[in-house]
């Protein structure tokens, strides 16, 4: 299995054994995560354009809980700070995070959907956008953050690739098989209700993905100064 994380890390870490793009042969994509921007309900701000113009006013005020450095939620957050030109201080967290920011000692996060749908329902945090460039089936009514910061796209996904000597023969037929799986509307019903959106690609299509994603977080990284701890 190959995810984002592996795209984040090949910039991460400039002593990896191994070389995610030479080394991994794409077979098929198989979901993206969408992610969500949430808030502690003490933050004044119920709109991405609102939390941009007090998080400016008010920068000591503003932590940025993750599950540690170099992780999704870390990552996605730096980038909205590289396009935005805010400065969230970034709180890493070896495990759950979720009770100080439901309690107000750190007050924004970038979490997955599946993570976080069940304190947003509740009342116990309040989203402001999705991190995808289009809503998501689980939260229907919260818009994107590109509607308010435009280019603005971050999401986890989850696929699966081979050694990269594999024939092109065997990978055509996990391809196949693959994208039958995930086509089938019992996974599809599955995958949407813990908060994925399935999808399915060719093989050279997963590898084109591969590569902007690893050029496009790279940027991010670099931004950030984001190194190993």
């Amino acid at each position: 299995m190959v995810t984002s994380t592996n795209a984040f890390n090949a910039t991460i870490y400039d002593n990896l054994s191994f070389n995610f793009i030479r080394d991994i042969a794409p077979v098929a994509c198989i979901d993206i995560a969408p992610f969500v921007m949430a808030v502690n309900p003490a933050v004044p701000a119920r709109t991405v354009s609102e939390f941009i113009a007090y998080a400016k006013a008010t920068p000591s005020k503003i932590h940025m809980c993750s599950a540690g450095v170099g992780t999704a939620p870390h990552i996605f957050g730096e980038m909205f700070n590289m396009m935005t030109g805010v400065d969230m201080d970034h709180v890493p967290y070896r495990s759950n995070f979720y009770p100080d920011l439901i309690s107000g000692q750190v007050q924004v996060t970038f979490a997955t959907v599946t993570s976080s749908i069940a304190y947003i329902k509740a009342g116990q945090l309040r989203v402001l956008g999705v991190t995808t460039a289009t809503r998501v089936e689980a939260l229907p009514d919260v818009p994107p953050i590109a509607e308010s910061v435009p280019g603005y796209e971050a999401s986890g996904w989850h696929g699966i690739g081979a050694p990269n000597r594999t024939s092109t023969e065997i990978i055509e037929r996990l391809n196949k098989e693959i994208n039958a799986v995930v086509a089938d509307p019992k996974m599809q019903a599955s995958f949407v209700g813990i908060g994925l959106t399935p999808l399915s690609t060719t093989p050279a299509e997963f590898g084109r993905f591969i590569a902007d994603e690893t050029t496009k977080w790279g940027k991010v990284v670099k931004f950030a100064g984001i190194n190993p701890v």
